[in-house]
């Protein structure tokens, strides 16, 4: 059995954390998106066809040619056409029957699994409101009648994921399927295709499904994986009078200095330095290479590697990028005084977040003046700088 997995795309829902790498190589919890997603699949699938375009040789150096003990090929979307025209990029690796899935999403094991029941079927999610999803219009048996995007009327309550089992036919309807409204071709329209001709089933998922098409979602990926941690590592070296509570990880040539205050789970990278008399509270990954230092308190945050944040800062409910450097005395706000869901600018528009407690985010080698403050959901674009002292009240973008 094969995988296609789909990781061609820009992502620029995910700006500015995706201006700089592709998004499978997000981290959460110390490892990529793409690697959570691969290890779902062992046991499942002997080969992934990974079909890469944005930043693809980031991609091809991180992940090589075998990971465990799962081939990895290539193949390149070299314009970005639409899902359909993706997995068509695979065709010429594909023997039979494959599962082809979003190189975003993480999807679990035994959903995956129950694919291999049918010849043709999609992975769907029962949604409450899914009138901002596609939906699968189905029969008393599951089977697919119609798939309805963001359905004015109601039609059903399972919701397409972006997971499927196909095999080689799939290839020549979606050469004949035409192109939709944006001018692409769309993996959903030769899958209604296929319904039309055969049967194609939906398979309700009943274990997780963590999308990841915001940068915000990356944090609650990370608190799930971070709360089915069970064992503490500790690599590097812990000074006396330091205090770790729950699961802990700490990497090798790793310093916890004195008066350190530690709540897990928490995972810290390699060669890092933290504290003195740092509080670092749950659902936090720090990578490689950083400096937290004298009094800093972060909280359920992501902090990338190689990045450094100086005494008497907070940084709560944040992505904060690599290479990045946050001036003594840097806050991120995340909470609203008036108690409203947080908001954050996506495309040029505002998007509720639906989250009461979001913070900063901060892209890769950005570089903030001493005491610089940012409003809640507020997000800054790689390499840029803050004064001393500045109110970060809009999202810094490119000049």
């Amino acid at each position: 059995m094969q995988a296609v997995i789909l990781v061609a795309g820009k992502s620029t829902r995910t700006y500015p954390l995706t201006l700089t790498r592709p998004k499978p190589l997000l981290p959460i919890a110390g490892h990529t998106i793409i690697e959570y997603l691969l290890e779902q699949l062992i046991g499942i699938v002997e080969e992934v066809v990974l079909v890469v375009g944005y930043r693809r040789e980031m991609i091809e150096q991180h992940l090589g040619t075998k990971w465990k003990n799962l081939k990895i090929s290539y193949s390149e979307q070299r314009e970005q056409m639409g899902t359909g025209h993706a997995v068509l990029q695979a065709e010429p690796f594909i023997n039979d029957r494959f599962i082809a899935m979003n190189g975003d999403d993480i999807y679990d094991r035994q959903d995956i699994a129950q694919l291999l029941n049918f010849k043709y079927a999609a992975l769907v999610r029962y949604e409450e409101d899914p009138s901002q999803f596609g939906v699968f219009h189905v029969d008393q048996n599951n089977r697919v009648l119609n798939l309805i995007e963001k359905p004015k009327q109601f039609v059903g309550n399972l919701t397409n994921i972006g997971c499927y089992l196909f095999d080689r036919s799939i290839f020549e309807i979606i050469r004949n399927t035409p192109l939709s409204e944006r001018g692409e071709i769309e993996i959903t329209s030769s899958l209604l295709t296929l319904a039309n001709q055969t049967d194609v089933f939906t398979q309700p998922i009943q274990g997780f499904w963590l999308s990841n098409g915001f940068p915000w979602e990356l944090l609650a990926s990370q608190e799930f994986f971070m709360k089915r941690m069970t064992d503490a590592a500790i690599q590097g070296h812990v000074e006396q009078n330091v205090h770790l509570h729950g699961i802990v990880s700490i990497g090798e040539n790793t310093i916890v200095k004195s008066g350190a205050y530690i709540e897990g789970p928490v995972v810290i990278g390699k060669n890092c330095t933290i504290g003195p008399n740092c509080y670092i509270r749950g659902c936090t990954s720090i990578g490689d290479n950083c400096t937290i230092g004298h009094s800093v308190e972060i909280k359920n945050s992501i902090i990338m590697a190689d990045t450094k944040i100086c005494h008497l800062s907070y940084v709560g409910d944040s992505v904060v990028g690599q290479g990045v450097n946050l001036g003594a005395g840097c806050i991120t706000a995340n909470v609203r005084h008036d108690g409203k869901n947080v908001l954050s600018l996506v495309k040029g528009k505002l998007f509720d977040t639906k989250m009461k407690k979001l913070g900063a985010i901060i892209a890769d080698g950005v570089k903030t003046g001493a005491n610089t403050t940012f409003y809640p959901g507020r997000k800054i674009w790689p390499g840029r700088q803050t004064q001393i002292g500045q109110i970060v009240k809009h999202d810094i973008m490119e000049e």
